[in-house]
């Protein structure tokens, strides 16, 4: 089997919560708190959630743009620590939500694109040939080179980010919510035009969304997060045909269904917000939202079990909602 590219493993990042005396440490948020996976070469792994549920956290600590409290990452065959500065995660990029808030308006757009380069050193005229190339690969024209980033639309200037982000062919790129301030059909060609510089670059994703339905089309896996953790992992088509943790099921039933002939079905709709990330749940985190919650959830953590076929669900009752399962070694 092929090495993975990356692997996290007990990742936490947690924030001190001050108190009336600012020297005073009375909380902390658990913002990330004991994440694992791994991603291999050329494949995409989806993490979904609430908001608040550490999604972001996750994906900027991997990246070096936020320390880790504790926690180890292997990128590529090298450790990383968790407190390592971004300078250090050379083959790692990212998209970010907003493309014009993360373009200076008063730049040409080809020295922004190119500014990964730039700031090592690279030559201009180096530089400019690259972002020509890159142009070319995201659909955008080389004439506009010289443009500044309120002359493009709001997909143009998410391709604009797309070429700022492999500009220097890095391995893994994380996605963080790309195509939600987008317009639907703006959506579609811009998750195509990922797929298509996957294939062409052998590139790996972490793709962050809150919706479900785009995840699906664009992950091999899915990861769940709820306040902090990772509940349930599996192949996409899995995840949703055969949900083994109700927060899953919670999330999956709300996403509305207008294909022709999917049919009725139970809805179990998610009650109550995301508590507080800086409390202490000695059970089973998600027991105050659950409709399955038993005595057993309040004081007693559940364990990750391996429902096979690469599906793993942190839940006691994971063997009754996802088929048999043993707990992982």
């Amino acid at each position: 089997m092929t090495a993975p590219l990356l692997e996290v493993r007990d990742l936490s990042v947690r924030f001190p919560v001050r108190g009336i005396v600012p020297w005073v440490t009375r909380l902390e948020v658990r913002a990330v708190d004991g994440v694992s996976f791994t991603l291999q070469p050329g494949e995409t792994l989806g993490v979904v959630g609430e908001s608040g549920c550490g999604k972001t956290t996750l994906g900027a600590a991997i990246l070096g743009l936020q320390a880790a409290t504790a926690g180890d990452i292997v990128f590529d065959g090298r450790a990383l620590p968790p407190d390592a500065p971004v300078e250090t995660r050379d083959g790692m990029q990212v998209i970010f939500q907003d493309p014009f808030a993360s373009l200076n308006p008063r730049r040409k757009v080809w020295k922004s694109v190119g500014e990964p380069m730039l700031v090592r050193g690279a030559g201009r005229e180096e530089v400019r040939h690259r972002v020509a190339e890159m142009f070319d690969a995201v659909g955008l024209q080389r004439g506009h080179l010289d443009r500044l980033p309120h002359q493009f639309s709001g997909g143009q200037r998410q391709r604009l980010a797309i070429a700022r982000a492999l500009v220097r062919r890095p391995r893994l790129v994380v996605c963080d919510e790309p195509v939600s301030a987008l317009d639907v059909s703006v959506q579609s060609q811009i998750l195509n035009l990922l797929n298509e510089l996957q294939r062409e670059f052998g590139l790996a994703y972490i793709f962050i969304s809150h919706d479900l339905a785009v995840v699906k089309n664009v992950s091999d896996r899915i990861a769940v997060m709820y306040l902090g953790q990772i509940v349930e992992t599996a192949p996409a088509e899995r995840l949703f045909a055969a949900p083994a943790n109700p927060y899953t099921r919670a999330l999956l039933d709300a996403v509305p269904r207008v294909a022709p002939g999917a049919g009725r079905r139970v809805r179990r709709l998610l009650e109550g917000e995301l508590p507080s990330a800086t409390r202490h749940f000695p059970g089973c985190r998600f027991r105050t939202r659950c409709p399955l919650a038993a005595e057993q959830c309040v004081d007693t953590p559940p364990p990750v079990l391996d429902l096979g076929a690469g599906h793993s669900a942190r839940c006691h009752f994971a063997r009754s909602m996802g088929g048999s399962a043993s707990p992982e070694a």
